[in-house]
């Protein structure tokens, strides 16, 4: 009998979830499958990776839910367009259903496996399930892209509606998931992988009302507990994008907006591909950024005399996580001070960050270093000192990670602040006037 298969990628949930129910909605009984790319996980350096081990642990928790419907989780690890080749010749499959992705790789692997697919007939249907709107859903009148956040959250917003946020019921639809017998479908072990579980937590999905009520007054605090640390959660579609909404909107406007701006920096990376490694503004690649390997080691390892931005390189270090607040003076650190390209930066941030989405931190990367599509001006510089005082103030988050400081250990600055702005902004002057 045939059947059509739901690809997992980073929406790995049984609930609340677009593209799942139009593939449980069609015509044929629904083989989940997930692929461990090769291609991604040799270009992940520590085998300790907690990411890795986050999506184990999850797709774990995904089998165990489809043996009790008697189905299974079909998992297999290559490269993905390998993978489907083989898939066509194991299974009788009529139909291939995923949720979107606008990173460009994840577009040129889409369009592989399209391609392998359309050959034997057989539709590869891409649902919109990790987004609030679709990357053309929200344009200016001219249809053109918005390429400025205040207008594009205006329209969006605006045109949000119940429909927009409702809940994609799963429910009883997984009874026709494909039933696969009483033996269990192999499932890699995380060695297999070439890799181990670490000690990094990964936080629980946090969206009580009280912290989305206190959002807006403390997410910027260091030294307390007022963030959501959805991030992860929203990376791997382990909660929907409208469970949050949902949550947001009654509670919270200023956690609402954070979530549009997610939308937002997706559909200037599906626009506007070329930003994955140019500056999205051009004078921002004329800028002659230096090459500082020592300044970068400092920086990655929490040595730069500026101990906000050692604290959040430290935390990041050890958790896997940084404040909001002090990614963005981290960035403008390594951006401005050290006047290092931002692309040094965010890969640091895809090798270490649990929640690194590339349509998130190439945008925030670019704001920060003043060369995106709505950036901080090239001329707004952070003050460490400043930020620390002002968000850190009995120094609670500075001495959390920086136990050193105050001591003969802690390094002394590695650049003076006022050398470092009129550094930046001569070398922005020069580029501007190319």
């Amino acid at each position: 009998m045939s059947l059509a298969i739901h690809w997992f990628r980073r929406d790995l949930r049984f609930e609340d979830h677009r593209a799942l129910q139009a593939a449980l909605a069609g015509d044929h009984p629904v083989l989940p499958l997930f692929i461990f790319d090769t291609g991604l996980l040799a270009a992940l350096k520590n085998p300790h990776d907690a990411r890795v081990a986050f999506i184990h642990r999850t797709l774990a928790s995904l089998k165990e839910t489809a043996r009790t419907h008697g189905s299974d989780l079909l998992v297999r690890v290559g490269d993905p367009v390998e993978v489907w080749a083989a898939l066509l010749g194991e299974f009788p499959v009529a139909a291939a259903y995923a949720a979107e992705d606008y990173e460009p790789a994840a577009r040129r692997r889409d369009g592989a496996v399209a391609r392998l697919l359309a050959e034997k007939g057989i539709p590869f249907n891409l649902v919109k399930d990790q987004v609030l709107f679709a990357k053309d859903e929200v344009v200016k009148g001219d249809g053109k892209p918005y390429t400025i956040y205040t207008p594009y959250s205006r329209s969006h917003l605006a045109r949000l509606t119940e429909s927009d946020l409702a809940e994609a019921p799963i429910g009883r639809s997984l009874r026709r998931l494909h039933k696969t017998g009483n033996k269990p479908l192999p499932f890699p072990a995380l060695a297999d992988l070439g890799f181990k579980d670490g000690t990094i937590a990964i936080p629980p999905i946090r969206l009580e009302g009280p912290r989305l009520a206190a959002y807006g007054e403390r997410r910027d605090r260091m030294d307390v507990d007022g963030t959501t640390r959805l991030g992860v959660h929203l990376r791997f579609g382990t909660v929907s994008i409208r469970r949050a909404m949902r949550a947001a909107m009654p509670k919270s406007d200023v956690f609402a907006k954070e979530l549009v701006w997610r939308d937002f920096f997706s559909q200037i990376l599906y626009h506007f591909p070329r930003v994955e490694a140019h500056s999205f503004h051009e004078v921002g690649d004329r800028v002659a950024w230096r090459r500082d390997p020592g300044g970068f080691r400092a920086w990655c390892e929490g040595r730069t005399g500026y101990p906000l931005v050692d604290a959040g390189m430290r935390e990041l270090a050890e958790t896997g996580h940084m404040h909001n607040r002090v990614r963005m003076v981290a960035a403008s650190f390594l951006t401005k001070h050290l006047l290092i390209h931002w692309k040094e930066g965010q890969a640091w941030f895809a090798r270490h960050l649990l929640d690194f989405d590339l349509a998130s931190n190439n945008g925030n990367w670019q704001w920060a270093a003043g060369t995106g599509c709505d950036a901080a001006p090239y001329f707004r510089i952070f003050n460490p000192a400043a930020q620390a005082k002002r968000f850190d103030p009995e120094g609670i988050y500075v001495r959390r990670w920086v136990a050193e400081l105050g001591t003969s250990a802690y390094p002394q600055p590695i650049v003076e602040h006022e050398a470092a702005r009129n550094r930046v902004l001569a070398a922005w002057g020069k580029a501007r006037e190319t």
